[in-house]
């Protein structure tokens, strides 16, 4: 994980400069132009217009500050939740546990999915900024599908961790270990990074000489090839089944696991069980539920060729991406025992602290 830091600093340093100084794009077409044109391909000096909400021009204005507002207090309740189930995962040794750890990576790959895409979308809204050109294009639609796809593959891990704790729990310990659950999210990331990688290379290969522009927040394959010249039924083909791997293979496991779990408590005596099993299990499941439903609707959707309103498409995207980053960690924070605990023994910890500390002010 650590070596995607300097890749974000590099992209949080791209943003800066385009916020900070006028914009190629800018100067070449006016904003009145920007709105509607279908620009000619520019090499890889391209720019890509990120349109996001499709209003009125009348009405397009009245939805910046909501709008802005809103993705801002996302991103800043997603950065501390996350910062804090990091932290307190990282340095406090009683959460150094397999559940724990695996928490830990989700709430990384949310954070990191929010401070890449997030910021480009306030500063849409605060800095008229809704252009993007090739290459930060290219890097946010990597991250996008890299991070996306891990949070489906550590929900799965999640599951199994369940299975193997309630279902065997006097070999839990010795089957589910740190040092495996460490392995086993290390080879998630690197085997994710090498299928998008190679999704991102083809994509970067095509011709893009087409409309410019995105309909949608954010950078993404499915918003992002439509635009190109060429052929792209190769490029389809294997980026949904690459999506049918790291999404509807990991849902399946997690409904296996979640049917053999009801099936083996289900069989067991007394109804102390069962309610023990639903409230340890509860949390996982409304977490799962925020990050598959939504998914699943928009699929169904779309196969059925029903028709939705573009700013309705678009608020899906933003619910069903951005609200489980943001629950996600104040669940565990509100429903983990464990974790709650440690934050209250925190906040104990430092008002004696704090106590101490004017008790020898006044006595000196």
């Amino acid at each position: 994980m650590c070596t995607l830091l300097p890749m974000l600093t590099l992209y949080v340093g791209a943003l800066l400069r385009t916020l900070t100084q006028k914009s190629a794009w800018t100067r070449v077409f006016p904003p009145e132009f920007q709105e509607h044109c279908e620009c000619n391909d520019y090499g890889r000096e391209k720019m890509f217009a990120l349109i996001q909400f499709l209003c009125q021009r009348d009405l397009h204005q009245d939805f910046y500050i909501p709008v802005s507002i809103t993705m801002f207090l996302v991103y800043c309740v997603s950065l501390v939740a996350n910062s804090i189930v990091i932290i307190l995962i990282s340095h406090r040794r009683q959460l150094h546990q397999p559940m724990y750890i695996i928490i830990r990576n989700l709430s990384f790959s949310d954070l990191l999915f929010d401070t890449i895409t997030l910021p480009k979308i306030i500063a849409k809204y605060w800095f008229n900024a809704g252009s993007i050109s090739y290459y930060p294009c290219v890097f946010q639609m990597f991250f996008v599908h890299y991070l996306g796809s891990i949070d489906s593959l550590v929900l799965m891990l999640m599951a199994i961790d369940r299975y193997v704790a309630i279902c065997t729990p006097l070999r839990y310990h010795s089957i589910i270990t740190n040092k495996l659950v460490t392995i086993i999210c290390y080879c998630f990331w690197m085997f994710n990074g090498t299928r998008v990688s190679v999704i991102s290379a083809l994509a970067a290969k095509l011709h893009y000489c087409g409309p410019n522009k995105i309909k949608n927040c954010f950078c993404s394959l499915t918003f992002l090839i439509p635009l190109a010249c060429e052929d792209q039924t190769f490029l389809k083909t294997l980026s949904y089944i690459f999506a049918m791997v790291v999404l509807l293979l990991p849902l399946s496991i997690i409904l296996l696991s979640y049917i053999l779990i009801i099936i083996v408590v289900h069989s067991a005596a007394g109804s102390e069980n069962w309610q023990k099993a639903f409230y340890t299990c509860m949390t996982h499941l409304f977490v799962i539920g925020l990050y598959y439903v939504p998914r699943v609707f928009v699929y169904s959707i779309s196969q059925i060729a029903f028709m939705v309103d573009a700013n309705v498409n678009v608020l899906i995207l933003c619910l069903y991406t951005y609200i489980p980053h943001v629950a996600s960690p104040i669940i565990y924070c509100l429903r983990t025992k464990e974790i709650r605990s440690v934050l209250i023994s925190q906040k104990i910890f430092d008002s004696k602290t704090n106590h101490k500390v004017s008790a020898v002010q006044l006595s000196s």
